[in-house]
Parts: C-alpha cells; sequence; structure tokens
C-alpha cells in the first residue's frame, strides 16, 4: 500500500495487537471514545504503590490508527507513570499538529504515523489510546492531577 496514512509499518502494527485483551485484575481501567467515528478503546492498567504501569491491556475497536497507537502502548507501556504518559500525549500532538520530531524512546515507534499529519481529522485516532490511558489514572486514588 503506498498511503503513507497507511503504511506497513502501521499495518504491521495493528495486526501484532500487542497487549489486546483484558487483564484479569486491573487496578485501573480507562475508556476512550471518538464520537465522530465511532473509535473505542478500553485500557485495563495494573499500577504498582509507586504509580509505575506494571501490566497492560487494551481492546480497541477502532480504525487501524487507533489498533496501531494502542499496540504500541500495549508493547511499551509498562514501567511508565502518569507524567511520563501526558508526556507522551503532548509530544505525540506536537508531532501531528506542528511537525516536530517523535516522541523518544520507550515510545519513538509512533513515528510511523508521521502521514497522518496531513490529516487532521485523523489526529485523534492516533491520540485515543494514549486518552485511555489517562482516563485510567484518573481513576486512581490519591494520584495528583
Amino acid at each position: 500500500m503506498s498511503d503513507p496514512l497507511y503504511r506497513k509499518e502501521i499495518l504491521r502494527l495493528a495486526a501484532d495487537a500487542h497487549g489486546a485483551g483484558r487483564l484479569p485484575r486491573p487496578n485501573l481501567i480507562g475508556h476512550a471514545h471518538n464520537p465522530t467515528c465511532g473509535d473505542k478503546v478500553t485500557v485495563d492498567l495494573t499500577v504498582d504503590a509507586d504509580g509505575c504501569v506494571t501490566a497492560v491491556a487494551q481492546e480497541a475497536k477502532a480504525c487501524v490508527l487507533t489498533q496501531a497507537s494502542a499496540s504500541i502502548l500495549g508493547a511499551r507501556l509498562k514501567g511508565a507513570r502518569r507524567e511520563d504518559v501526558e508526556r507522551l500525549a503532548n509530544d505525540v500532538a506536537r508531532m501531528l499538529v506542528l511537525k516536530t520530531a517523535p516522541p523518544a524512546p520507550p515510545f519513538d515507534p509512533y513515528a510511523c504515523f508521521d502521514g497522518a499529519v496531513a490529516h487532521r481529522n485523523r489526529h485523534r485516532c492516533v491520540l485515543l489510546p494514549i486518552e485511555a490511558v489517562l482516563d485510567a489514572f484518573e481513576q486512581a486514588p490519591n494520584q495528583a492531577a
């Protein structure tokens, strides 16, 4: 496929579906929904006492861009804290809107979404799984906002 919006790397991430499914006993659950296109993401997290993600699973009923973004999180989110995810959300948004560099490792695979820069209506698709993770952190008791 020659369309940069759906390059092989994105299709591969979506097909790999890292972290797809649900955790048996998550301590945090987050949701995000894009009413424009109907994409929905649910993220289950297990977070330790220090606020680090120890397990992640995601369920994305969504387009390939959202599925690929969720797959990146499924593969790379362990060890992250809320502030890491907030930074990731800002970095990905800047990459898409301002055409800045992609996020630093371990989230550098977001570079594959550079083809979405020209498609503003698809930016939310890339960001939706990150929004679901942030929603999960919102559910955490005693977490700083």
